[in-house]
């Protein structure tokens, strides 16, 4: 089986949206539905129809339903202006989404803690997103909507289109479920936000430092000998005297962001140093690169 997920990487994608769109109906049957979060998307669209069919449906239309029918136009419109090669995966999401929220049942986790509901549904929805994401797919809905649009209004982001489309249908959700629920959804689509972000960014945070010092050489020599990591020399020129000077920069783990600035403070007091997060790094002594 992993010989041949190597030899057809595609099978990868398919597993991992169809793994992804499992966590996601969990999160949304199990914790969002059952508590009234409307966490925005299609999916939160689906809990409203539910909620308002309810009186004239026992039970409502089932979240996969909607789902599906509300993506069913959208499919075609994609199709039509991307191209059935760039929608397949997106259609495996959709339809695999809609297939886990017909087939898997209410599990009675958080039902009746909003505060557990929004952290564990929170948590599972942004794995589900991220493992699709990592995919290469979709499950279509509101980001397949944005990207559509944001074709004919390329001065807005993706990311700015979806934010106003969300907005407006966690509103929708407000006047269904009330204001206090709706404060909950928020908080919801944040977690999934940051959940999903570091699935994509890789969660094997490091820190890059960049030190200018009179002592590049004992700097230098601290850095590969005591921490073990590499170090590379860049030209810098200071604009305010005009003179030149090499910047040393290099890239630690976050244990060791400690030590590095004791050893850069033992040899030169006077170094100036900037530390930023490295959400990512590939290569030798970090995570290696899988195509």
């Amino acid at each position: 089986m992993k010989s041949m997920i190597k030899q057809k990487p595609w099978i990868r994608d398919y597993l991992l949206i169809f793994i992804g769109t499992a966590l996601m109906s969990i999160a949304l049957k199990s914790a969002f539905d059952t508590n009234g979060i409307v966490d925005g998307g299609f999916s939160g669209i689906a809990i409203i129809v539910k909620s308002v069919t309810e009186p004239l449906l026992p039970g409502g239309i089932p979240l996969g339903v909607t789902n599906l029918l509300l993506n069913i136009p959208v499919f075609f419109l994609g199709i039509k202006i991307m191209g059935f090669g760039f929608m397949a995966k997106t259609i495996w999401g959709t339809v695999s989404l809609s297939f886990w929220l017909t087939v898997i049942p209410v599990i009675p986790l958080v039902e009746g803690d909003m505060v557990l509901a929004v952290l564990i549904g929170g948590v599972m929805q942004g794995t589900g997103i991220g493992l699709v994401f990592l995919g290469r797919g979709t499950t279509g809905g509101t980001d397949l909507v944005a990207s559509l649009i944001q074709r004919y209004v390329k001065h807005i982001s993706i990311a700015r289109i979806m934010q106003v489309i969300d907005g407006m249908i966690v509103v929708i959700g407000a006047f269904v479920f009330g204001p206090t629920k709706a404060m909950y959804a928020i908080v919801a689509i944040y977690i999934v936000g940051k959940v999903t972000d570091g699935l994509q960014e890789g969660l094997n945070y490091a820190k890059a430092v960049y030190i200018i010092t009179d002592h590049q050489e004992e700097v230098s020599r601290r850095i590969l000998e005591d921490l073990d990591r590499g170090v590379t020399g860049v030209h810098a020129q200071g604009m305010y005297a005009g003179t030149e000077r090499l910047m040393l920069f290099s890239v630690v783990g976050k244990k060791q962001i400690v030590q590095l600035k004791e050893a850069v403070a033992e040899v030169d007091p006077r170094a100036f140093m900037i530390v930023t997060d490295a959400r990512e790094v590939l290569g030798e002594g970090f995570q290696e690169y899988k195509v």
